[in-house]
């Protein structure tokens, strides 16, 4: 018994160990590059700018762009950190009355904010929470800022042949699970595979234990628990979507709780083979509207999950 409670307290402070070093990483830059928050209860960020209101008699100098920036320069929908765009114009007059549009790579205008008497060589910023002006998530593409007067005019240009520019980044609605390597195993992995008496109702990504999970898409905890097939695992009611989002086998119990908000990249767990389990993986399943045992049903989710993983 001695031999079986030290083993037990073992795999719990390895448990604990992994949870810590998940923090580190997700303080570390493969963590931002994917939205990660720092800590999983880490304050939201800050809300998007307000869109403004154009004014009725608008003027505005010629305007050229000393400098502009965008960062980061690959964002997801609901994310930690939104699209950040800092910029400094040059004009001929005191006081400017500009618009700046969120353009796709087509060049539809997906978002307008209306700024007001900007004075030239002052910097600013603003922040794109990734809707449309419809407030719906806006499509995965690529997107920049473009800076004009409110009257119609030229947009602002180059404030010299020197002035490195910025504008353009991309932003993607939802962003791969599992920070780390994985594969996605055989067929028994598979949605649909044969269980007794049920069938898979997800797709089983194959990675180390411990390896750090993330949240696929933002949204509510809407239930973070233990079952004796799913061992540990958590359920998120994604932002924007009809869909549910369901991670099993986790190593440790979520931090997460019920309730709670969770971001687009945010971590929630570890990588584990806890519950009715052969080998450390995700399970990783999507339910359809109206969601996770409300009615709706789950879906095959590899060709999503393969798509998210091409960009994350």
């Amino acid at each position: 018994m001695r031999t079986g409670n030290g083993r037990r307290n073992l795999t719990g402070m390895i448990g604990v160990l992994a949870l810590l070093a998940l923090l580190a990483i997700c303080a570390s830059p493969a963590a931002a590059g994917t939205g990660g928050a720092p800590t999983p209860t880490s304050a939201p960020p800050p809300p998007g700018s307000s869109n403004g209101a154009p004014v009725a008699e608008p003027s505005a100098g010629t305007l050229t762009l000393v400098a502009a920036e965008t960062k980061p320069r690959k964002s997801f929908f609901f994310g930690v950190r939104y699209p950040r765009l800092s910029y400094t114009l040059g004009s001929d007059q005191p006081q400017n009355d500009v618009r700046i549009d969120v353009v796709s790579s087509v060049g539809e205008i997906v978002r307008t904010f209306y700024r007001q008497d900007l004075a030239p060589n002052v910097a600013y910023n603003l922040r794109w929470d990734g809707t449309t002006a419809e407030g719906k998530p806006a499509r995965n593409g690529k997107y920049s800022f473009r800076i004009s007067p409110q009257a119609p005019a030229p947009a602002a240009r180059k404030a010299s042949a020197g002035t490195t520019l910025a504008l353009a980044f991309t932003l993607y609605g939802y962003t791969f699970p599992i920070l780390g390597a994985h594969d996605y195993g055989g067929a028994m992995g598979r949605f649909g595979a044969g269980r007794s008496g049920h069938t898979h109702q997800g797709q089983d990504v194959m990675a180390s234990c411990g390896t750090p999970l993330i949240a696929a898409r933002g949204g509510t905890v809407q239930y973070a628990g233990w079952d004796d097939g799913g061992g540990n695992y958590v359920v998120i009611d994604g932002k924007g979507t009809a869909s549910d989002f369901v991670y099993m086998h986790m190593l440790e119990p979520s931090p997460l709780k019920k309730g709670e908000t969770v971001r687009t990249g945010q971590p929630i767990g570890l990588v584990g083979t806890t519950g009715s389990s052969s080998g450390c993986h995700l399970h990783f399943e999507i339910w359809a509207g109206p969601g996770w045992y409300e009615g709706g049903s789950p879906f095959d989710p590899l060709a999503e999950l393969q798509k998210w993983d091409s960009y994350s």
